[in-house]
């Protein structure tokens, strides 16, 4: 006999053993031996198991894949549930099935596909078949291929659905058990809705149940809805495997609620209390039905393999009317029982970190947004946010890879931990920032930071790692938990940017930061002017140092505000570059410099050179060699005129694409200028690969320039290296004309510098050009 013939032969002699009233909740293993992850709370009725084949139970099967229409009507062929077969109506989209329902009486089970006509039709039409056709007895099974159009929990909040699977996990037995399930819980409502008055507290229950997430209300509600049903005090308990172990053995359940006289057992094990309540809940739970004894009522709830009992005083015995009430009412319990379980281990996942275990960065959020709304008391101690950033973990984690990286951060985790006071919440709110929070007197920043006075022993690595610190006061913070982490990072960046390794936060730096997104908002509108006012150009002449005749200059990006103020050159390129704006004022900058150096190579300066700072986001952007390209396109300049100025971190950075990009701006004839040579990388291993044509002395190095005799300058140092690569030499900063002396005589031939002119606007640079020629 093959498995599927052993399975239908298991079931029809189950079905013929099952006998005996009141109704007994039947076991997964009853339909199908591997249905282990069922919802199990059905009941069975003698006389439908005895009768003969009646007309057959309807079911619609709703999909618009022909296949999917097919396999479900092989793997449901000749089943028989409660002694009546199985006939198959089939709809290919929701149009038609709302037709069918509208249409057809007596359809107990609709299983219907999501994704049809459109990502919503499944789910449109089960609300239509609720809110529309007033089907409130057909049941709904929500079959999907694609659960991510749909996420289980919203739709089971949502929808008037019955289950909710995957079309991947519905096997032939898990089908068969969710049909019969189905069935039978339509046929109990048919008959009770006609019947029964009560159902419709059952409904109103289950409505009310579905809106508890946590174990806790959960229980309290069923024992509430449960004694409203029965029309008797709410006295009694529920008791729960809330973690969803498998174990049957009373130890591993806990009461979850309880009330009336058994309040004071609530969060006791179950196994710990008196044997008169012991011995009905062990019975229940190895029998796996509900039942009355000793004038206790207790109904057994199971939800794959997690389970719950219900019981509540009733002294007199549920009638023969009220027992399938309990019935029909134990599948909702069951179905949101599975929900709150569910829900537990999402909520599990939503608010703690999966790698250290630690609050998420939401759940402090929420712990802050709880102290804030608690009105303080005089004595009350002030609460602080405290953010720890690991300085080292990102060089760390490409050194030695994730895995590196997530010991790294268990360790600093475990750490902490132990080195938290207590009353202090701790968690992981970054990929490497970790917070406290709780009263400001018990966060120690210094025992904080001699957390990373020892090295973190990772593998076999001893990893030295530093932290950065920012703090807030809730008491100075004007709003919620999220404006409170964005103002500890606020003092978290100050001290980055400073160099400190803790810095508290004050209302003036958030003043600062609003400031500079004044300051940034005033940079987009001034880009966004077709004829920008407040950004301009100022040109510094390039002399060359042997008769200090102008042969070029260099163009200075400046802005002075609506306001009058006027914005630091770094400052500029800092905000440009932070809100991705520096490769369209580069261009723009391009473009102006190279529009004024064609005119003045026009107007009797045909050797005149204008050199254009390039950042590292400009530099980097694709088509940057095509922009320069259509800027000298543009403006008229012949290529030889410009000059790009690159920096050494541009230089050193992808060292072979720096290159590549270099030679394609040769290919154009524009020159190409190292700018702060020395000042960065140790660059000297690369410098004579970069295909440039001039080397740029630093204003620093000419700071104590020229040097009494006998000592050797990095001037000078410089100037020797680039005559030994045949470069142009220019000196940035020359203020004195001993400077340029000395460096004409060591071989330096171009300058810059207030010796010859500070930057000038457009105009007065025009003017200076005229006057020296």
């Amino acid at each position: 006999m093959g498995t599927f013939d052993l399975q239908w032969a298991q079931r029809r002699g189950v079905e013929a053993a099952l006998t005996g009233w009141p109704p007994l909740a039947a076991s997964a293993d009853a339909v199908a031996p591997d249905t282990d992850d069922a919802l199990v709370f059905a009941a069975e009725d003698e006389l439908a198991l005895r009768a003969p084949l009646a007309p057959p139970w309807s079911i619609l099967v709703v999909d618009d894949d022909p296949e999917v229409h097919e396999a479900t009507t092989i793997a449901l062929d000749g089943e028989i549930v409660d002694g009546r077969p199985l006939a198959f109506l089939h709809a290919y989209s929701a149009r038609e099935a709302r037709a069918l329902l509208a249409s057809t009486p007596d359809i107990a089970v609709v299983l219907l596909d999501v994704v049809m006509e459109n990502e919503y039709a499944g789910l449109q039409l089960a609300r239509a078949i609720r809110e529309d056709l007033g089907l409130a007895e057909v049941r709904i099974v929500l079959r999907t291929g694609q659960p991510g159009y749909a996420p289980e929990l919203q739709v089971i909040r949502e929808y008037d659905v019955n289950d909710y699977k995957t079309k991947s996990e519905l096997t032939r037995t898990r089908l068969v058990t969710t049909i019969t399930t189905a069935v039978r819980s339509y046929e109990q409502l048919r008959r009770i809705r006609a019947s029964q008055a009560g159902l419709q507290h059952i409904v109103h229950a289950a409505a009310e149940l579905a809106t508890k997430r946590e174990p806790v209300d959960f229980a309290e509600g069923v024992l509430q809805q449960a004694a409203a049903l029965l029309r008797v005090a709410p006295h009694g308990l529920v008791c729960a495997a809330v973690d969803g172990g498998a174990d049957e053995a009373l130890e591993s359940m806990r009461v979850v609620w309880a009330d009336g006289p058994y309040r004071p057992l609530r969060g006791r094990t179950a196994e710990a209390l008196e044997p008169a309540l012991r011995v009905p809940l062990r019975r229940c739970l190895a029998e796996r039905r509900h039942h009355h004894a000793d004038g206790r009522l207790v109904l057994h709830v199971a939800a794959g393999r997690a389970q719950a009992m219900l019981l509540i005083d009733l002294p007199q015995a549920p009638d023969d009317a009220l027992w399938p009430l309990l019935a029909v009412f134990g599948v909702h319990l069951a179905a949101g029982f599975a929900n709150v379980q569910l829900f537990s281990r999402l909520n599990h996942l939503a608010y703690t970190d999966r790698l250290c275990g630690l609050p998420n960065r939401q759940r402090l959020i929420e712990h802050i947004d709880n102290l804030q709304s608690q009105r303080p008391t005089i004595d009350a101690p002030a609460q602080a946010l405290l953010l720890i950033d690991l300085q080292q973990f990102s060089q760390i984690n490409d050194a030695l890879g994730p895995r590196a990286g997530d010991l790294l951060l268990l360790a600093v985790a475990a750490r902490l931990r132990e080195r938290a006071a207590d009353g202090l919440l701790l968690a992981r709110v970054a990929a490497d920032v970790f917070a406290l929070l709780g009263p400001e007197q018990r966060i120690d920043a210094a025992a904080v930071t001699a957390v990373f006075d020892t090295p973190f022993q990772v593998e076999r690595y001893p990893l030295p790692v530093r932290a950065t610190l920012g703090q807030v006061r809730l008491a100075d913070v004007d709003g919620d938990g999220l404006d409170a982490l964005k103002c500890a990072n606020i003092a978290l960046n100050r001290a980055k940017t400073q160099g400190d390794a803790h810095c508290h936060y004050s209302r003036r730096m958030a003043g600062d930061l609003r400031r500079r997104l004044r300051l940034l908002n005033d940079l987009q509108a001034a880009l966004d002017q077709a004829a920008p006012v407040q950004l301009q150009l100022h040109y510094q002449p390039k002399v060359a140092l042997p008769h200090g005749r102008i042969v070029g200059a260099e163009a200075l990006l400046r802005w002075r505000t609506a306001a009058g103020d006027e914005v630091p050159p770094e400052q500029i390129v800092s905000l440009a570059e932070s809100a991705g704006l520096m490769v369209a004022l580069g261009e723009r900058v391009m473009h102006a410099a190279c529009r004024a150096a064609a005119a003045w190579r026009a107007g009797g300066h045909p050797d005149f050179g204008i050199a254009v700072n390039v950042s590292p986001s400009q530099f980097r952007s694709p088509g940057f060699v095509e922009s320069v390209q259509r800027c000298l396109a543009a403006t008229g300049l012949a290529a030889a005129g410009l000059e790009l100025e690159i920096t050494e971190t541009i230089a050193m950075q992808d060292i072979d694409a720096v290159i590549g990009v270099l030679h394609a701006l040769r290919r154009l004839g524009v020159r190409i200028a190292l700018d702060d040579f020395g000042t960065g990388f140790s660059s000297l291993a690369y410098l004579h690969q970069l295909p440039i044509h001039t080397l740029k002395i630093d204003r620093s190095f000419l700071r104590d320039f020229p040097a009494p005799r006998g000592r050797t300058t990095m001037a000078e140092l410089v100037v020797r290296l680039g005559r030994r690569l045949k470069l142009d030499l220019v000196a940035e900063g020359i203020e004195t004309a001993a400077q340029a002396q000395a460096l004409e005589r060591m071989g330096c031939r171009g300058g810059q510098g207030y010796l010859f002119s500070p930057p000038l606007a457009e105009g007065a640079f025009a003017a200076l050009l005229a006057a020296r020629r």
